[in-house]
C-alpha cells in the first residue's frame, strides 16, 4: 500500500506539472545573438563601401591615364602629319626643279637640233 500511495502521488505530480501554466523563456538571449550579427553586417557594409570607393578611384585614375595617352597619341599623329606634309612639299619642290631642268635641257636640245638642221 505504501508503494501504491507513492506511485499515486507521483502520477498526480506529473499530471499537475503537465497541465499547469508554463512560464515562457525570456527573449533576452535573442537580441544578444543579433548584436554580433549586426556588428558583422555593419563591418561587411563598411568593407564593401571602402572597396567601392577604391574601385571608383581606380576607374577615375584609369580614365585619366587613358585620356593622357590619347592626347599623346594625337600629338604624335599631328607631328607625323606635319612631317609628312613637309616631306611631300620637299618632294614636290624637287620634282618641279627636275621638270624645269628637263624642260630647259629639252629646249636647248631642240634649239641645237634646229640649228643643225639649218646647216
Amino acid at each position: 500500500m505504501n508503494k501504491s500511495l507513492v506511485l499515486a502521488a507521483l502520477v498526480a505530480a506529473v499530471a499537475l506539472s503537465a497541465c499547469g501554466k508554463k512560464e515562457e523563456a525570456a527573449p533576452a538571449p535573442a537580441p544578444a545573438a543579433e548584436a554580433p550579427a549586426a556588428a558583422a553586417a555593419n563591418e561587411a557594409a563598411t568593407a564593401a563601401a571602402n572597396a567601392a570607393s577604391a574601385a571608383g578611384a581606380a576607374v577615375t585614375e584609369a580614365a585619366s591615364a587613358a585620356g593622357a595617352a590619347a592626347n599623346q597619341a594625337a600629338d604624335k599623329a599631328a607631328e607625323a602629319g606635319a612631317a609628312a606634309g613637309a616631306a611631300v612639299s620637299n618632294a614636290a619642290d624637287k620634282a618641279a626643279d627636275a621638270v624645269g631642268s628637263a624642260a630647259s635641257a629639252a629646249a636647248t636640245a631642240a634649239a641645237e637640233a634646229a640649228s643643225a638642221a639649218k646647216q
